[in-house]
């Protein structure tokens, strides 16, 4: 059975984007658990509308190699809580996995910029502050101006209006036989 791991923020997560693609890949049995930095007392993290969900592992526990794909969910708490070294190392371990994948939708595209792994790749993600481009040239990748790319084995998406189509990128692409991660020169 195929497992995955969706990273949410323990405050400020994007609920369609989490809820979405965690429903394509539960549907199609594969096994989905939910990171996040922290929990509340209940065991959850909660979501940028207030609706909570479960907690399975915090960051510290997470092991990469337990995992086919992981994936970091936006959301308005994204950057404060996951955009630090406990993410970037599980982005590092799951990035020297080969023919795993992982990926990152709406504005946690950018974390997988600061954790420097996008060299090479086209990517996409949230980009209303118009920063996106400069933030991904910066680490040696280029900005694609659509709704999800896949490339090799790095999944990006827009934002939440995009989350379905996230999920069915992350499904089809954890079932291909053989991801090729030849060398790519910087854009």
């Amino acid at each position: 059975m195929k497992k995955v791991l969706l990273i949410i923020a323990s405050k400020g997560f994007q609920p369609i984007e989490y809820a979405i693609p965690r429903q394509i890949l539960q549907d199609e049995d594969i096994k989905v658990l939910t990171a996040s930095d922290a929990r509340d007392k209940s065991g959850n993290a909660i979501s940028s509308d207030g609706s909570s969900v479960k907690v399975d592992l915090i960051l510290e526990d997470v092991k990469a190699e337990d995992f086919d794909g992981i994936f970091i969910i936006g959301g308005s708490g994204t950057m404060e809580h996951l955009d630090n070294q406990r993410t970037y190392r599980i982005i590092h371990e799951i990035d020297r996995e080969p023919n795993k994948i992982y990926g990152a939708i709406c504005i946690s595209t950018r974390i997988l910029a600061n954790a420097d792994v996008l060299e090479g790749y086209r990517v996409t993600g949230w980009d209303e502050d118009n920063q996106l481009k400069g933030i991904l040239k910066d680490c040696g990748a280029k900005y694609i101006a659509e709704s999800v790319v896949v490339d090799r084995n790095i999944i990006t998406a827009a934002g939440p209006n995009n989350a379905q189509e996230f999920g069915e990128a992350i499904l089809k692409t954890l079932y291909r036989t053989k991801i090729d991660k030849p060398y790519s020169p910087p854009y």
